[in-house]
């Protein structure tokens, strides 16, 4: 090959580039047929993918000294760790105070009873008291308190008929409707069987209470038969001192079991002080005693008494303003504006508290007379209408107390300590009252009243004494009629100024 011929190759060596040197733009392929953009990975063949270690490997590594201790000192820590947990759960299970067991209740014990005297006063009959228990529901109630219904004459012992519904109340059927809706919404019915209630003498002369006592007794197994879940009568200390006692005692009362509702009997007392109130509870055998005591004691001083004497025998106990004779509170929560302050109080008082139809919304009593029951007051005027004023106000008034009422009964049943609460009293004069209930770690509530025609200022103060607590030097308003004591504002315990006819509910947390 000469020269020239050898400087040809070389230039077409040179014009043919290496594949991996071809440029990487352009639609034509590079030479040696490769798509342009090709790259070209060259791999070793001694490089092996890695698998991770074999079990025989694993065993072999899993014995040496390394890897025991380090099992070891995890192993250690472990247990070390849940060693400590469960001594600290129990240092904190041994050092929490201690909760203190719930005394036993019943259902009148649980909410304020609810009386129907008069179901033609309150909503035309019986049939239409089934009609209006879901308002009734509404307040929160435990109990129904009906009649007296039966038929009598007054002071007519002859014409007693315990076991037939005065055709003015309704009949049997419409009694029965109402005790099978009360059941659906939790709602217990007592039945009133005051034989003459019509008449000066709720057992007619003394010479006739054996013979009347022989019919209660089998009209209460008559209607206890039917659902009726208690008897209710008057005039207990009469009714107890007969020889026959004992057997309603047992009508209503016998074949109690854990398991089963129990039925209640009520028994009313009147004129009897707070220490013969006190020994009818222990000696009577009744599950609940109305008294009027409230009544009758129109000073602080003697009502702190009376709430001294019986508050230890609270479930047994039941409190009412003008309840014990089928009054409304109206007749006896005078002026009107006292209305709230006597709801608040019975409310937290130890026991009970047992209403009249109508004392929800402040219904004025009228005489003898029992009044027409309102309804439709959450019913405003249609937009347009003539409105009456006064008749317009009283509408706000009725809505207004019946809200009072309602917020009261469900702070009742939310709160241990206005349930079953201890009671200790801390102010009393002429016209004003105060007291604290307490339950265990449950929050504290302090009632004050002041019913008076001036201004009062409490000092509240616990008298000392083995088990009682401290007061703190401040509590916040729960629920107050006073327009100066705002809702949760901060008032000082030992200079509280209530305003004439007003009440205000306090609390304070408990602080161990």
């Amino acid at each position: 090959m000469n020269k020239d011929t050898e400087i040809d190759m070389k230039e077409v060596e040179l014009n043919e580039l290496d594949p991996e040197k071809q440029p990487m733009t352009g639609d034509g392929q590079a030479a040696g047929g490769e798509k342009n953009g090709s790259i070209k990975q060259k791999v070793t063949e001694d490089e092996v993918p890695f698998t991770g270690l074999s079990k025989e490997e694993l065993i072999k590594v899993a014995g040496t000294p390394g890897w025991v201790r380090t099992r070891w000192v995890l192993l250690v820590l472990f247990w070390l760790g849940w060693v400590g947990m469960l001594a600290g759960a129990i240092v904190i299970i041994v050092q929490a105070p201690r909760c203190k067991p719930i005394p036993e209740m019943n259902w009148w014990n649980e909410g304020p009873l609810y009386q129907i005297s008069d179901p033609e006063a309150f909503s035309e009959g019986l049939q239409d008291v089934e009609a209006k228990l879901d308002n009734i529901n509404q307040l929160k109630v435990k109990g129904l308190v009906l009649g007296p219904l039966h038929t009598v004459q007054a002071n007519e012992p002859s014409t007693l008929s315990l076991k037939d519904i005065s055709p003015t109340h309704g009949n049997e059927k419409a009694l029965v409707a109402v005790l099978g809706k009360a059941h659906k919404k939790g709602i217990s019915v007592v039945l009133d069987l005051t034989p003459n209630y019509l008449g000066a003498d709720p057992w007619f002369s003394s010479a006739d209470v054996a013979e009347v006592m022989e019919k209660v007794k089998a009209a209460a197994e008559h209607w206890l038969s039917l659902g009726v879940d208690g008897i209710k009568i008057s005039d207990l200390g009469t009714a107890t001192s007969t020889v026959d006692w004992s057997k309603l005692q047992a009508a209503v009362q016998a074949n109690r079991t854990e398991q089963d509702k129990k039925r209640l009997l009520m028994g009313v007392v009147e004129g009897a002080s707070p220490s013969e109130v006190s020994q009818l509870v222990n000696v009577s055998g009744v599950d609940l005693v109305l008294s009027n005591v409230l009544s009758t004691r129109s000073g602080g001083v003697e009502r702190i008494q009376a709430m001294d004497i019986l508050h230890s025998q609270w479930s047994s106990l039941a409190w009412g303003l003008g309840a014990s004779n089928r009054d409304q509170l109206s007749k006896w929560a005078s002026p009107p504006g006292l209305i709230r302050l006597y709801q608040l109080l019975l409310f937290t008082m130890p026991g009970t508290p047992v209403f009249t139809y109508g004392d929800e919304i402040g219904l004025q009593a009228q005489g003898v007379k029992a009044p027409k029951m309102v309804w439709d007051i959450e019913k405003e005027p249609a937009e347009g209408a003539v409105i009456n004023e006064t008749a317009e106000a009283e509408r706000k008034e009725f809505v207004a107390v019946r809200n009072w009422f309602k917020s009261l009964s469900d702070l009742r049943g939310k709160e241990r300590s206005l349930l079953h609460g201890n009671y200790f009293s801390l102010h009393s004069s002429s016209s004003s009252l105060s007291f604290l209930r307490l339950w265990d770690q449950s929050d504290r509530f302090i009632t004050a009243v002041n019913w008076g025609d001036a201004t009062e200022t409490l000092a509240l103060k616990l008298a000392p004494g083995e088990g009682v607590p401290e007061l703190p030097a401040t509590a916040e308003v729960k629920l107050s009629t006073d327009p100066q004591l705002k809702l949760n504002s901060m008032v000082n315990l030992d200079k509280i100024s209530l305003g004439p006819g007003q009440g205000v509910l306090l609390q304070f947390p408990y602080k161990g």
